[in-house]
């Protein structure tokens, strides 16, 4: 019997904001106990990576299980606002997609939350896969009024505007709920339902749910330079996690909870207020804490509870796995670049080499992953790094081993001549600089 798939992403969480990453407690207490037991439950990854450290072009390789450099609004970095109208910065909607691929394989298809790969009516997510929408075409919206950075009121259902009161996080948690008791039914009588729970928190401005008084301050300013706290951060964390327990309970009232697959990641590595601990770096970087992300899996009817795997893994390969494990097919046309890491969820020891490639406009970044060892170039610079020893990125072990990175540097090469490249009006937009805040 095919599982029902919920694929939630959260929006710029760190590596250590969780409590099952080693993250600290808040003033108020723990802060995600929600998804610490999902991950108590299931399977926890400690070397999973986003396909970028911004947010569309992660996206876009969690629709298309490839590289996000092979279309053109992969390489925005990230999609801004400006692309609102555009016919060329977003998701083509001729190009099969994972929820487009489950629908043909007998699923029932809704995203709930962020889309941010192209606005209507060009692109959209009705017209990549999804049976339905609910939530945000933009990269950010203010929490309150659902207005993203341009003023422009910013929540659909479909593709009619929509308004609703309420924190954004909540009112996306309770559709969440709301699908699930929906889709129980067909559920029960063999049509599964594929749900992405794409949030936008804890991504900037910095609201929490007793927040409503700040909106009308951040509405020209949702980067909110001048606002938030670690302590509002993780009220954030906090919001979401209720709602994603909220979810579980209403999956096990339902009686569908140990036959449903549960992933939970972020987007990218996290920002401002982010606990990256052990990495460094950040959103926008290709230091691990730019990319390192937590990968959460729980499906109590197949994977073992507490279980944990280093196997190296990135947003594309789990979408290749839900396709896999829904039982899709990727299209003859368009060879997916994702793996899929289905072996490893029915048996957490197995372990499989997985290089992973990573190139970013921003300050001219490369990576490699593979194996133990980690390739990167940042502006002119290169490095070699042991991860398993030095996942902190401080020990450059270039000049002690120049074959390797000889080796490794022409593997790169050899990768990124496979893919498109960087067109010179590919744009960079980075919220803030050094004039803004100290720099890591």
């Amino acid at each position: 019997m095919k599982p029902n798939i919920i694929y939630i992403v959260s929006d710029d969480l760190g590596y250590a904001d969780l409590g099952c990453y080693g993250g600290r407690e808040s003033q108020f207490g723990p802060v995600s106990p929600h998804i610490d037991a999902l991950a108590a439950g299931g399977l926890r990854f400690t070397e999973g990576y986003a396909n970028a450290p911004v947010c569309s072009p992660t996206r876009f390789a969690l629709m298309t299980m490839r590289y996000q450099y092979r279309l053109r609004g992969g390489m925005e970095e990230p999609i801004n606002s400006k692309s609102k109208g555009s016919t060329t910065l977003g998701l083509p909607t001729n190009l099969p997609t994972l929820p487009s691929l489950l629908r043909d394989a007998g699923y029932a298809t809704a995203l709930i939350g962020k889309w941010h790969l192209g606005y209507p009516p060009t692109f959209g997510p009705l017209r990549s896969g999804y049976d339905e929408f609910f939530g945000i075409m933009a990269g950010g919206v203010d929490y309150f009024t659902h207005c993203s950075g341009k003023g422009d009121h910013d929540l659909y259902i479909g593709e009619q505007s929509h308004k609703e009161v309420g924190y954004l996080t909540d009112v996306l948690s309770q559709r969440a709920v709301e699908y699930v008791q929906r889709s129980t039914p067909q559920a029960r009588e063999g049509k599964p339902f594929f749900l992405s729970l794409h949030y936008t928190a804890p991504h900037w401005p910095w609201e929490t749910r007793d927040d409503a008084h700040i909106a009308a301050d951040v509405a020209n300013n949702l980067f909110h330079l001048d606002g938030g706290n670690v302590n509002s951060y993780r009220r954030m964390i906090h919001h979401m996690d209720e709602g994603i327990g909220h979810l579980v309970t209403t999956l096990r009232e339902q009686g569908l909870l140990d036959n449903t697959l549960i992933v939970f990641t972020s987007d990218n590595g996290g920002e401002r207020f982010s606990d990256n601990w052990p990495l460094v770096g950040g959103k926008m970087d290709l230091t691990e804490g730019g990319i390192r992300v937590p990968w959460i899996a729980h499906w109590p009817a197949i994977i073992p509870a507490g279980s944990t795997s280093r196997q190296h893994c990135m947003t594309m390969d789990w979408s290749a796995t839900l396709l896999e494990l829904g039982g899709g097919q990727p299209h003859p046309d368009y060879p997916i670049d994702g793996v899929s890491l289905s072996n490893v969820l029915h048996d957490p020891g197995h372990h499989f080499e997985r290089p992973l490639y990573w190139r970013m406009n921003h300050r001219e970044q490369r990576a490699l992953r593979q194996g133990d060892w980690k390739y990167l170039k940042v502006d002119e610079h290169e490095y070699l790094f042991d991860i398993t020893t030095d996942a902190r990125e401080r020990a450059n072990l270039a000049q002690r081993h120049p074959q390797r990175l000889q080796t490794m540097r022409d593997a790169w090469l050899a990768w990124e001549a496979s893919v498109p490249a960087i067109p010179e009006d590919a744009a960079v937009s980075l919220g803030y600089s050094a004039k803004d805040m100290p720099q890591r």
